[in-house]
């Protein structure tokens, strides 16, 4: 399998680029990955790359977007960092990734039994730690399914599973709101966001359809 091209970039809709992540989630979970030749993809890619999407997931060992997509070298930008926050570093990078580099898929991963979100979860204070777990605190105090104080802590896993959802979709639209050249270009539809969920156990990931803004109406639907 051949590396990214600028035409095939080109060619590639921000929709068919969604769909392109998810059929190679599909091989990965049923050990089917594609046959490539990654030095002959590095060689390809050497005066160039086109990755026709930008990954923001989680530092966690288990979660390699190239591997839980079964993506090549050139194929995707990937983000990594504790529980899968918004940052300024982070935004420049995704306009990086798509305005000057023409990705056109923003995806959001967070995944099950996430460190970073039990942290915060249990409001674990410690050193640099601190100010990023506080970015997951909202989505800790926006949940309401548990209302038993003594279960709103790491050792529930519902708790846990409802914060990492929250804490995805607060991301989500922590990039569309903060980063007014990626508004623009979802709005006209040059490229779409959608948020998901790695499961560590199955391998599958789970996209959040109402997540997805990929035009002006479904980006006048999430700012309201």
């Amino acid at each position: 399998m051949k590396a990214h091209t600028s035409e095939t970039q080109a060619s590639i809709t921000p929709l068919r680029a969604l769909d392109i992540l998810k059929e190679g989630n599909l091989r990965f979970v049923n050990n089917l990955m594609a046959d490539r030749n990654l030095l002959m993809q590095a060689n390809e890619t050497r005066e160039g790359q086109w990755p026709f999407a930008v990954i923001l997931s989680c530092i966690d060992s288990r979660t390699s977007a190239e591997l839980i997509f079964d993506q090549g070298l050139g194929d995707i930008f990937s983000i990594r960092i504790a529980g899968n926050v918004v940052n300024t570093d982070i935004l420049g990078s995704i306009e990086f990734a798509c305005k000057v580099a023409g990705s056109k898929l923003i995806v959001v991963l967070g995944h099950t039994q996430c460190g970073a979100i039990k942290g915060a979860c249990d409001h674990v204070e410690m050193g640099n730690l601190t100010e990023l777990l506080s970015k997951i605190q909202p989505a800790v105090y926006e949940e309401n399914e548990v209302s038993d104080h003594s279960l709103r802590n790491s050792k529930n896993n519902k708790f846990v599973a409802n914060v990492t959802n929250l804490n995805v979709k607060r991301s989500v639209s922590s990039i569309v709101n903060r980063s007014y050249i990626l508004e623009q270009m979802l709005e006209k539809g040059e490229i779409a966001i959608i948020g998901g969920v790695h499961n560590l156990e199955t391998g599958k990931v789970d996209f959040m359809e109402d997540t997805l803004i990929s035009d002006r109406d479904s980006m006048m639907k999430a700012l309201k």
